[in-house]
């Protein structure tokens, strides 16, 4: 059964429409990542399961039961904020507590509950201090304990890293996997990361202008993203995209006029009436090569030396940049010319009318 079920929601604001039709079931345990650019509606899709905002139309089923008329208190989930949210003037146990107490919870269940959320948290040695005397990863732990003492059906996370410095995000990335994988609690999680939407989550949802656009597992959208946008929002650096010329086709392949000369792509169900596709290539799938054998030709105009990884962006004219990932050992340098080019194998086509993946 799933976990949480979303049937046909949709989300106005008036005359504005926001989210136009989710249908979306999450399994138990499952841990599933919305991403997206601002104002995609993934937060708003987030506050609405959690009871923050109404919904329009549609149906919301937590647990087994419709629960989009309920309140937040009567839905038994339990939501972690960017901001943390965590009372000033309570110790760390209190903040901790604070939810159990107000459901008058027999007290000997608060303080098993808040010592075992503890225990996975690390955070034993914290429990007296206010939260005041907490680093910002720490304070994160206690919005995360004070959830887990809940014993919700479902945890909801609202970009929960995003105040962070960047060494404590990869700290705290690995403390939510390792807390999923330990209680296998059901979960959502919002961010605009990308990174932690691959590394965190069994499937990822791409929204895009209040609809989904890709449903799948990381590596999935990664290697068979189904329109260009996805495409081009999963991976980084993004996916090197350029409009083409159909010179012939059938026969399980399709010949792409480049720059500098053409290319065949293998395609098996080739539709014959194409005439202009989008190709798109990751960096790595990009060589330096002869300028005889080159797809695109170009100066090397910024080189982004990372230690394990070096990219390199060609100008290849017409206002476009060419990303190319280079050996880490590469001595390349700005300024030179460069060419490069792939195996027909490696290319993804999009229909350039609809940016529809072209299968």
């Amino acid at each position: 059964m799933s976990a949480i079920a979303l049937k046909a929601i949709r989300k106005d604001y008036g005359s504005v429409n926001v989210i136009k039709r989710i249908d979306l079931e999450i399994a138990s345990g499952e841990f599933v990542v919305l991403v997206g650019p601002s104002g995609c509606g993934k937060s708003t899709l987030l506050r609405m399961i959690a009871g923050l905002e109404e919904i329009t139309a549609g149906d919301l089923v937590i647990g087994g039961r419709s629960v989009g008329h309920l309140p937040p208190a009567e839905r038994n989930i339990a939501m972690v904020f960017q901001d943390y949210a965590l009372y000033p003037h309570m110790s760390v146990e209190d903040n901790m507590a604070f939810g159990l107490k107000m459901r008058n919870a027999d007290p000997s269940a608060i303080a098993e509950k808040v010592k075992a959320a503890s225990a996975i948290l690390k955070l034993d040695p914290f429990l007296a201090r206010l939260p005041a005397q907490l680093s910002g990863g720490q304070r994160q732990r206690v919005a995360m304990g004070r959830a887990i003492v809940r014993d919700p059906d479902a945890f909801l996370f609202d970009e929960p890293l995003s105040n962070l410095d960047a060494a404590l995000r990869v700290e705290m990335r690995l403390e939510i996997a390792k807390l999923h994988r330990r209680i296998k609690a059901t979960t959502v999680y919002v961010t605009h990361d990308q990174v932690e939407a691959m590394t965190l989550a069994d499937r990822i949802v791409v929204m895009n202008g209040g609809n989904m656009e890709q449903v799948g597992a990381p590596l999935d959208l990664y290697h068979r993203p189904q329109t260009l946008f996805v495409a081009k929002f999963i991976g980084s650096p993004t996916m090197n995209t350029l409009d083409c010329d159909v010179v012939a086709g059938g026969d399980g392949h399709l010949r792409l006029r480049l720059p500098i000369g053409e290319v065949d792509v293998p395609l098996p169900d080739a539709p014959r009436a194409l005439e202009r596709v989008t190709l798109g290539i990751r960096s790595e799938d990009l060589e330096v090569c002869s300028s005889e054998a080159a797809w695109f030709t170009g100066e090397l105009s910024v080189v982004e030396r990372l230690g394990s990884q070096i990219f390199g962006y060609i100008d290849i004219g017409r206002d476009r940049m060419m990303t190319v990932e280079f050996p880490r050992t590469s001595t390349v340098h700005v300024g030179e010319r460069i060419s490069v080019a792939g195996r027909g194998e490696r290319v993804h086509l999009f229909n350039s009318s609809d940016g529809r993946r072209i299968n």
